[in-house]
């Protein structure tokens, strides 16, 4: 068995579920950050158990031709990214076998037909929104992102590569002025402090909203804090304040006001103008979420005479998409907050065949189906479930889209399962 602290000579084989290098050393696994298949290396033992261990890099003596040296000079500290030392095109290939991995040894399906990943032509300054724990001591904070499987954080001072340049001005205004008024930062060991996370958003049209989570009711020199956001964002359209006084992981507190300005931005997805409040759901890659969007509607195959389902719907982003090609689509999201935006979205763009419903899908799903009218096709989105939702009838046709790849098999067992009651009439 290995050793902590024990150096040891390794070949990389594959890539593991996080994008580690998978390596084996006397049959036994042995998992290393930031190592590449084919490359061979020293490694030292970090932490050893009876069937695996990990190890950290020592020397890289073979070095892949698929390596590349990180943009970023936080990486890999920053536990951000995963992928910075290696090329695009090599995180697309682990991606698809990502998925395919766990749906043959999760799902136990046989030979599954996955198709390669569609990537970006630029898979930089792509995010939409951004969300920065803040520590320090006054005078002296520091706002960026958690450390890998830690929450110490990692100041990003110049800002992040996947982020807008919108994003990083506003991240920096917030930084000057919280070290000239002396606002705390947030220690969630004392669970003391004010300042605990910056949010950014900034839709399509490049209009922003900047949003500050704090442990209190409000800010010093507020007025401040405004000018030193528009001046940094001159789009910007919105100042929240997100009251989040819990011991808690959640990031966004249950009271989220506007300081100056709306309280919500208006996005553009497949055609449509949506309304995104600070608290709801939208997806963070635009260019992909359309790009996801089209492939669902492609793979749904809808006569027009269907309804439809849009299970943990959001803001209405697939649903509305999904009302052009459908009979009526029914949005179901357990967010207040989103559902509120989905009928807006639904009534701003002249939509009159979608219903929302706030409600839990996996305690709700039975009685919304004996309420309202059976279902012809389901989409279901989002790792968010604590269960499958489950349900009698079951759906003639059901997609998923936008899960992580573990929650594939899993929601796929559920879903044939349905199929198998429906098929004996249970």
């Amino acid at each position: 068995m290995l050793k902590k602290n024990q150096e040891i000579e390794l070949t990389c084989e594959a890539l593991g579920a996080e994008l580690e290098g998978v390596c084996r050393y006397e049959g036994q696994a042995v998992f290393v950050p930031g190592a590449l298949p084919g490359e061979t290396l020293r490694g030292k033992v970090v932490r050893a158990e009876k069937r695996y261990a990990f190890a950290r890099i020592e020397a890289l003596r073979t070095p892949s031709s698929e390596r590349r040296e990180a943009p970023c000079g936080q990486y890999p500290r920053c536990g951000g990214c995963t992928a910075l030392h290696m090329q695009y095109e090599t995180t697309l290939r682990a991606k698809r076998q990502k998925v395919y991995d766990c749906l043959t040894r999760i799902g136990g399906f046989e030979r599954p037909d996955v198709t390669e990943t569609l990537g970006m032509e630029s898979p930089w300054r792509y995010r939409n929104k951004g969300a920065f724990p803040v520590a320090g001591e006054r005078g002296n904070v520091k706002i960026g992102c958690f450390a890998a499987r830690s929450h110490a954080v990692i100041d990003a001072p110049d800002g992040c590569l996947l982020q807008t340049k919108t994003s990083d001005a506003l991240v920096r205004a917030v930084r000057e002025w919280a070290n000239e008024c002396g606002a705390a930062p947030y220690d969630e060991e004392r669970h003391a402090g004010l300042l605990r996370h910056v949010m950014t958003r900034e839709a399509a049209d490049g209009t922003s909203m900047l949003i500050l989570v704090v442990n209190g009711r409000s800010v010093p020199q507020l007025e401040k804090l405004i000018s030193r956001a528009q001046s940094a964002a001159p789009g910007l359209r919105s100042v929240i304040l997100s009251e989040n006084t819990a011991r808690t992981n959640v990031i966004l507190g249950p009271v989220n006001r506007a300081v100056w300005g709306k309280s919500y931005l208006l996005e553009t997805l497949c055609g449509f103008s949506m309304r995104v409040s600070a608290p709801s759901f939208f997806q963070v890659n635009r260019t992909q979420a359309e790009a996801l969007c089209e492939k669902a509607l492609e793979f749904a195959a809808l006569t027009g005479k269907e309804r439809v389902w849009d299970l943990y719907c959001g803001c209405g982003t697939i649903t509305l998409p999904l009302s052009r090609r459908c009979e009526s689509v029914l949005g179901i999201e357990i967010v207040p907050e989103a559902i509120e935006d989905a009928r807006e979205n639904a009534a701003r763009n002249g939509v009159s065949n979608a219903q929302f419903v706030c409600a839990a899908v996996e305690d709700e799903a039975d009685a919304l189906v004996r309420r309202l009218a059976p279902i012809q096709w389901c989409s279901i989105r989002r790792a968010r479930a604590r269960k499958p939702p489950r349900w009698k009838p079951s759906p003639a046709r059901t997609r998923s889209a936008s899960f992580t790849s573990a929650a594939i098999p899993r929601r796929s067992r559920a879903m044939q399962s349905c199929w198998r009651r429906r098929a004996t009439g249970l």
